[in-house]
């Protein structure tokens, strides 16, 4: 992508996948853009539209049941964020995102619903035999360290989620972090979350790239290439710091 075009930011369907405030992520990618003289347009895609495919990063947010299966039929007709993430953009996917571009995920009806398969990973309500209780629902803040490939600080978000997520045979991405407080996937493993190529899945609300500015701009260098640092702290980062004391209980 040319520097002096202007990163395409998608919102996809916000209206369906914006429950939990997400849609802020589009914000602070801009805006972290724009302090650095970079060109940014945000592009929403409401439900019912073909998404865009020459777009730079797509975002998909949090939502219920009933939206989350519209949108992953939506994502599923026009097969258009497959082609782009083909051709090199980015996605951030958080929540009931996260689940849709995985293989599968439940409904609300209990069935099992068909995702947009960008990466190897299913969801259910629960892993464990049918005669075991499902797990409680996951609600609370969440800290996770991320993969040390990423070579990103720790990071911090609240999650609301009543999924468990699991890699699939085979699955070529690495888990987003480690579980330190919280829930995160579910998982044995105490994971949360996957990185595939430019593709990330994440329970993290928070919006998460408010509360991990670093998150941000290993996602707008997946587009840019090497960014220039910022000259002073911004409120991004100084958010990030004062939830980290909150969570030290300092």
């Amino acid at each position: 992508m040319s520097r002096e075009s202007a990163t395409r930011i998608a919102l996809i369907y916000p209206e369906l996948l914006g429950t939990y405030g997400d849609g802020g992520n589009a914000i602070v990618l801009a805006q972290r853009l724009r302090w650095r003289g970079l060109r940014a347009e945000i592009v929403e895609v409401p439900a019912g539209e073909v998404v865009p495919a020459d777009c730079d990063i797509y975002l998909l947010g949090g939502g219920e049941d009933e939206p989350q299966v519209l949108a992953a039929d939506g994502m599923r007709r026009n097969r258009s964020l497959t082609r782009a993430v083909s051709g090199g953009a980015a996605v951030l996917a958080v929540c009931a995102g996260y689940q849709v571009i995985g293989a599968s995920f439940p409904a609300g009806n209990g069935r099992v619903h068909e995702g947009v398969h960008l990466v190897d990973m299913e969801t259910r309500r629960s892993f464990d035999p049918p005669d075991v209780p499902p797990p409680p629902r996951a609600v609370g803040d969440i800290v996770v360290e991320p993969d040390q490939r990423l070579g990103l600080p720790t990071l911090y978000g609240y999650e609301n989620h009543g999924g468990r997520t699991r890699p699939l045979p085979g699955s070529r991405g690495i888990p987003l972090g480690t579980v330190r407080l919280g829930v995160g996937d579910g998982t044995p493993a105490r994971t949360d979350g996957i990185v595939d190529g430019k593709v990330i899945g994440t329970y993290l609300h928070g919006p998460v790239l408010a509360q991990n500015p670093a998150l941000a701009d290993l996602l707008l260098t997946w587009v840019h290439g090497r960014l220039a640092p910022l000259d002073a702290p911004v409120e991004a980062d100084m958010l990030r710091r004062a939830r980290a004391r909150a969570l030290a209980g300092g």
